[in-house]
């Protein structure tokens, strides 16, 4: 039963990619077949890996804990290029979707990398590296926020700058203390 979902899955899109693949770019084509491939491959090894453990085979948990992680890069590398290829934002049709979409994969994306840096200053009991870049995370997202403001007076242009900057300079502070700890022992 937990291959149908896949296979669903897989047959719907396979039909989308076939169909999109003249109408946009190649690099968004490509990721989003690789996104569509994760899911598919994750569903489908989750799914044999209840089979062979039912059916007193084995028990490869790997088969199981790979499942969350996969499904949940294959949907974002897809929904993020399925995104941007239907609605062209060179054209500004829809364009805020696009742009929506892009904050989102930033804010992911700065949270998992500062999230890990985080985990590795406590690991190697660093807490001051970790304050740094925990402070270079909301200064991060409050760049993401000014974004969005009025760049055409000089003013937001300079607050956000001092803001990048300091939160740059934290990011920075805080792999130095990685470093200079031994990060390249651990």
């Amino acid at each position: 039963m937990d291959y149908i979902p896949v296979i669903l899955f897989l047959l719907a899109t396979k039909i989308i990619a076939k169909d999109l693949k003249g109408r946009i770019s190649k690099l968004t084509w490509w990721v989003f077949v690789i996104g569509i491939t994760m899911v598919t491959a994750a569903g489908f090894l989750k799914a044999t890996y209840k089979l062979l453990y039912s059916t007193g085979v084995g028990d490869f948990l790997w088969m199981s804990d790979q499942f969350f992680d996969n499904q949940a890069f294959g949907l974002m590398l897809a929904g993020i290029s399925l995104t941007i290829g239907v609605t062209k934002p060179e054209k500004k049709l829809f364009g805020f979707l696009p742009t929506l979409s892009l904050v989102i994969i930033m804010v992911i994306g700065i949270c998992a990398m500062d999230a890990s840096l985080c985990y590795l200053a406590e690991q190697m009991k660093q807490r001051k590296a970790m304050v740094f870049f925990i402070i270079s995370f909301f200064l991060s997202i409050m760049m993401g926020y000014l974004s969005s403001q009025d760049f055409t007076l000089a003013y937001m242009n300079w607050i956000a700058q001092g803001i990048n900057l300091i939160a740059q300079l934290l990011l920075y502070l805080g792999c130095r203390i990685l470093d200079k700890a031994g990060l390249v022992k651990n």
